[in-house]
């Protein structure tokens, strides 16, 4: 069974890479805003579902809780070719552009973060997935601080 969730999980994260490159160029910046948010919507809504499990608002199933951070764990690699040149605008702010290299780099804790949130998820070890959620979150509230348009 755990060799079956690694297959998938390694399947689905593949075919997101090869859909990122696929998809890199963008007719214009408004089809840009509009992959990026939706994809961070999303990733949004399957962490909450963590969160809720996490404080103690719904109740732990350690399949749902890894279903939902396989699914984050794959959108984490997406929205980042929605932020190429041209594509300014909606909820980012203009540091994004302006200091890249920062923003790159933020992009890649988070998204390393939400690996090990996925390891633990994927444990079952509630204390782990509480652990790794937090540190996680952290990545995401530093972004949204940093680039995030309030």
């Amino acid at each position: 069974m755990k060799l079956q969730k690694l297959v998938l999980i390694s399947s689905a994260t593949i075919l997101a890479i090869g859909a990122g490159t696929a998809i890199a160029q963008f007719k214009n910046s408004e089809k840009a805003i509009s992959y990026r948010q939706s994809v961070f919507n999303v990733m949004g809504n399957h962490f909450g579902q963590i969160g809720a499990v996490v404080k103690g608002e719904a109740p732990f199933n350690k399949d749902e809780v890894a279903k939902n951070a396989a699914i984050v764990a794959t959108l984490s690699t997406l929205p980042w070719q929605a932020f190429g040149p041209g594509t300014e605008g909606g909820k980012a702010r203009a540091d994004i552009w302006s200091d890249n290299a920062k923003f790159k780099a933020a992009s890649e804790k988070m998204q390393l973060a939400v690996s090990n949130l996925n390891t633990a998820a994927q444990s079952g070890d509630l204390e782990s997935i509480k652990k790794a959620f937090g540190a996680a979150g952290a990545t995401c509230k530093g972004c949204h601080d940093d680039f995030k348009k309030k």
